[in-house]
């Protein structure tokens, strides 16, 4: 019995899971690092960019590779990492992930998918890529996914 007592008071544990907003922010990792989102989704640009704002971050978004190259060579002393669409028309992910590689061989980059992580995108991690996270993802896992690379 004296253990218990010893722990938090009942009523300060039971807030903190108390409504899904709640116990929902106690999930999210915060951040500050400046990141570049490069989609051809328009939808996919604005709610992952609200997102990441919430998160904490610096948001640069490019629309496909060839400007996702040209907004990370601008920018590439304030970009820490980029998040990269896989299948894009034009160039596609990997043209688009090897061209910002070759600028910064150091860069992290999370490639993003609708699709499995099966093909392009493990050939893709396999030279080098820092991580991959399946379409759709909500808040929390990609809160957790940037901290556990910029980290």
């Amino acid at each position: 019995m004296d253990n218990l007592n010893s722990s938090q008071p009942v009523v300060e544990a039971k807030s903190t899971i108390q409504g899904p907003e709640r116990e929902d922010s106690y999930e999210f990792y915060m951040g500050k690092e400046t990141l570049l989102l490069v989609d051809d989704e328009n939808m996919i640009l604005g709610v992952g960019s609200e997102m990441l704002k919430e998160l904490g971050y610096v948001v640069l978004i490019a629309r496909n590779g060839k400007e996702a190259v040209e907004i990370y060579r601008t920018n590439q002393g304030k970009i820490n990492m980029v998040i990269l669409d896989m299948i894009m028309p034009g160039m596609g992910g990997g043209e688009t992930y090897d061209k910002i590689k070759e600028i910064n061989p150091n860069i992290k980059v999370l490639l993003t998918s609708g699709y499995d992580i099966d093909g392009e995108a493990t050939e893709i991690l396999g030279r080098g890529c820092t991580g991959f996270i399946q379409k759709p993802f909500d808040m929390k896992m990609l809160s957790q996914k940037l901290r556990e690379i910029l980290d």
